[in-house]
């Protein structure tokens, strides 16, 4: 319960403004380089498993878990479906620009891309993956603000590249260069989907450290539905676990390993 209000409260409060400061270009593009290498970990092997709650207004939730395997310095990362039990043996697999899902049942692959849906959820294939917001985006603006208790930077980046996964997005980070909460938005302006990340664990592993979400509530604003005269939004938890940086096998960001793992 305590952390279900921690995710509300984060979503629903309005922002306590104790200042207004512009951050230069130069700041700017300093913070939001970090809040990319944070989310990068090339040199290394990442591996985490990954708990994913499903909350449908009305039909109420569904649990999933995964085994993630990253390796960002050839852009490829192996999904493992683990629960539930029917879904066993389902994978995908990114290497460079392809995302591939595999499906045990006919033994078939068949290509996705970076923005559909996981397993029917709010969490996008895109959200494995690193952050590239310095590449992708210009700044249109930058300043600091208060989110909730929680001294921030806020962003208003507009897309450069054909490779941007939304025309506007807005973030906020912490000073530390932590992502804190993020909307994406269409080139008209509405609003798609919000992902708050209101805390971070501290991961030793392998000679490295790093900050993960412990975990992250993502909604989507375009899926909903009316109780008691008030919007539902459906939205997902992806929590995070057993986390690793060790060095693991070439095979596994491999078709051949998804066909054997299952």
């Amino acid at each position: 319960m305590k952390k279900k209000i921690l995710f509300t409260t984060f979503f629903i409060c309005s922002f306590t403004i104790a200042f207004t400061q512009a951050l230069s270009t130069n700041e700017a593009k300093t913070l939001l380089e970090k809040v990319d290498a944070s989310t990068n970990f090339s040199g290394y092997d990442f591996t985490a498993d990954y708990a994913i709650v499903q909350d449908v207004p009305g039909q109420g939730k569904s649990i999933m878990a995964a085994k993630i395997h990253r390796r960002d310095t050839i852009s490829a990362y192996t999904i493992l479906m683990t629960e539930p039990q029917k879904d066993k043996g389902k994978a995908y697999l990114q290497r460079d620009n392809t995302i591939w899902f595999f499906d045990p049942a006919d033994k078939k692959f068949t290509s996705t891309s970076a923005k559909d849906s996981f397993q029917n959820t709010n969490v996008q294939q895109k959200d494995f993956a690193p952050q590239a917001f310095l590449n992708d985006y210009s700044i249109a603006e930058a300043k600091k603000e208060k989110l909730g208790s929680l001294d921030v930077v806020y962003f208003y980046l507009k897309a450069k590249t054909n490779q941007a996964d939304y025309p506007i997005v807005k973030i906020w980070v912490s000073e530390d260069g932590l992502l804190r909460k993020k909307e994406e938005y269409s080139l008209s302006g509405q609003l798609l989907r919000s992902t708050a990340i209101p805390s971070y664990q501290k991961v030793r592993s392998n000679t490295i450290e790093r900050f993960l979400p412990v975990a992250m509530l993502i909604v989507d604003n375009l899926r909903g539905k009316k109780i008691d005269g008030k919007m539902d939004y459906e939205k997902t938890q992806v929590s995070i676990k057993n986390v690793s940086f060790e060095k693991i096998s070439d095979l596994v960001y491999t078709k051949q390993y998804l066909e054997l793992a299952h």
